[in-house]
């Protein structure tokens, strides 16, 4: 083997082994995901490479199969004489993944009847739990469980279905722990594929590769019905497209939609990258316009965002749920959300108050969007209505609404399209440094392309500014440092800082980033290298650097800054 080689497979290997232990993911113990070359060849060298033939998985966008290593090899030797196998393109462990479990469950309060203005009554839907439903309409005291929110802090749904409320032409793919396509809500809006609806059970009626995929399919347990057993999926299906005026419950965010249930999650609520990644391939294959994703937690998956990719080179968008690990993703990743795949978008909670949520996961550049989340009511299986908090809760919002603007204009351009979500969002100032662009989805000015007013920078718009000399602390710093520095640039209207490199006690020693007039609105804490801060308004910033008077780290280097005129 090639030296080249050589370093290329070991550092492949520390990668992934990295990435899992530094998030803490959990995978199938000696199975491996491997992308293939030359199948033939492979499968002659399964004794040499000491591992066992498990399956192929059969997957449109490569070659792959499920392998288990034998012997008493580490995950990590063995994933390194994987990846050393000319025969193998990729290795990787079958990565476990779960939904982004709901942060609580309440018992429903006595239906709530807001008042609307009278132009908005045509449009407001009669189900009996909609007055309730604060992420569509937030009246100000209709959050379930009765705390005080704020008005309009909503995706604005009722205004946006005076221009559209769907269409039955809108295919969305909810790939979750399946849907309960029984639930009185749901059964009208879900997708059906009537040639294995009117056909023969058993048998693969439309010639997909599919056997009875009436509704969807289940790739947990590898046949046509994906049913929920567990209520996570199905309360995702009813906030994207819950039936209107049926007199029932709730109402979806799409009157008009087909709502394709994916099954790849267990009733546990647990799945792996082999399952995912198919149940994104039968979505692609299928041809939906949106895949709503609330489910991670996995390692960092080459296979995954493969899948993800060919389903953006279909033009497919591809929405994820954030995370609730309160953590942000910037530094700690969250996937499939963390996926720089130009169809994905990501997506943080908010609270009916016009807060980020606590548990919500953030990140100034890697969370595209946030939409209510907290104290969402929708359907569950069993006929039933639960109120469940969590980015999970949140992500639908997003499907829905981006599925209002698919009915309105066809699919777009993904890039085209992203933009126009985040320059159309509402600014929210607790989401200031959080989500890239500090916004809250808004269903009518995403459908008309209003854009409000931001007082704030253009992501492609920073210039570097070289400093005249480096500032750095000593390495180690000193015990009980205080040191300020100002950067005034001339005709800036925007500054952030560029740290080169970081090293401090966490949480205690931090580098705070305020503007001209003190006020701070970041600190720089824990370590990193090439690190971009938060932006002040102005042209002056000022950095203060602060250690405490116990441990001593590195500290820091920084040579420049970044600023928009």
């Amino acid at each position: 083997m090639r030296k080249g080689q050589l370093l290329k497979t070991a550092a492949l290997s520390s990668l992934l082994f990295a990435g899992t232990a530094a998030a803490n993911v959990k995978t199938v113990p000696g199975e491996f995901i491997v992308k293939l070359k030359d199948s033939k060849s492979f499968m002659k060298s399964l004794k040499a490479l000491g591992v066992k033939h498990l399956r192929n998985v059969d997957v449109a966008f490569g070659n792959y199969a499920v392998v288990k290593s034998l012997g008493n090899k580490s995950s990590f030797e063995t994933l390194s004489v994987l990846n050393s196998n000319e025969n193998i393109e990729y290795a990787e462990p079958n990565f476990v993944y779960s939904i982004v479990k709901p942060i609580e469950e309440l018992t429903l309060d006595s239906m709530i009847k807001p008042a609307y203005p009278d132009s908005e009554y045509k449009y407001t839907p009669n189900d009996p739990k909609f007055g309730q439903l604060w992420g569509l309409k937030n009246t100000g005291d209709n959050e379930p469980g009765g705390s005080t929110g704020v008005a309009g802090a909503d995706v604005n749904a009722v205004k946006a279905w005076g221009l559209t409320t769907g269409s039955r032409d809108v295919t969305i793919a909810v790939i979750d722990t399946g849907i309960d396509y029984n639930h009185p809500d749901l059964k009208d809006n879900m997708w059906t594929n009537t040639a294995e609806l009117n056909g023969t059970a058993g048998v693969d009626d439309d010639g997909n590769g599919f056997v009875d995929d009436v509704y969807g399919y289940d790739f947990a347990n590898n046949d046509g019905d994906p049913l929920d057993g567990h209520s996570h999926g199905t309360h995702c299906a009813g906030t994207i497209g819950a039936v209107h005026n049926n007199g029932l419950g709730v109402a979806g965010v799409m009157k008009d939609v087909r709502i394709m249930g994916i099954k790849f999650l267990t009733d546990s609520g647990s799945g792996t990258t082999e399952h995912a990644i198919k149940a994104i391939d039968y979505a692609t294959k299928m041809n939906v316009d949106l895949m709503s994703n609330s489910w991670g937690g996995g390692g960092r998956s080459q296979a995954l965002e493969d899948a993800i990719q060919r389903a953006a080179d279909a033009g497919i968008v591809f929405t994820a749920a954030a995370g609730n690990s309160s953590t942000n993703n910037d530094s700690r990743p969250h996937y499939p959300s963390n996926y720089d795949v130009k169809n994905v978008v990501s997506v943080a909670a908010l609270t009916a108050q016009n807060d980020l949520a606590s548990f919500s996961c953030y990140g100034r550049s890697t969370v595209h969007i946030a939409a209510p989340g907290h104290k969402i009511l929708s359907t569950v299986k069993n006929n039933d209505y639960k109120v469940y908090s969590g980015t999970s809760m949140a992500t639908p919002h997003v499907s829905g609404v981006v599925g209002l603007l698919i009915a309105q204009e066809g699919r777009m351009d993904l890039e085209s399209f992203r933009e126009r979500l985040l320059a159309t969002s509402v600014p929210v100032g607790a989401l200031r440094g959080k989500t890239i662009n500090g916004g809250r989805i808004d269903a009518y000015n995403l459908l008309t392309d209003s854009r409000p007013a931001r007082n704030e920078p253009k992501p492609g718009d920073w210039v570097k500014v070289q400093l005249p000399s480096s500032w750095e602390s000593a390495h180690p710093y000193a015990n009980n440092a205080t040191e300020s520095k100002e950067f005034s640039v001339a005709g800036a209207k925007f500054i952030r800082l560029k740290v080169k490199k970081y090293e401090f006690e966490n949480n205690y020693d931090y580098l705070q980033v305020a503007n001209g007039s003190r006020q701070t609105v970041e600190k720089v804490s824990g370590s990193g290298v090439e690190y971009t801060s938060d932006y002040v308004e102005g042209d002056t910033m000022i950095v203060t650097f602060k250690s405490d008077r116990s441990i001593n780290k590195w500290g820091f280097v920084i040579e420049e800054v970044e600023v928009q005129y």
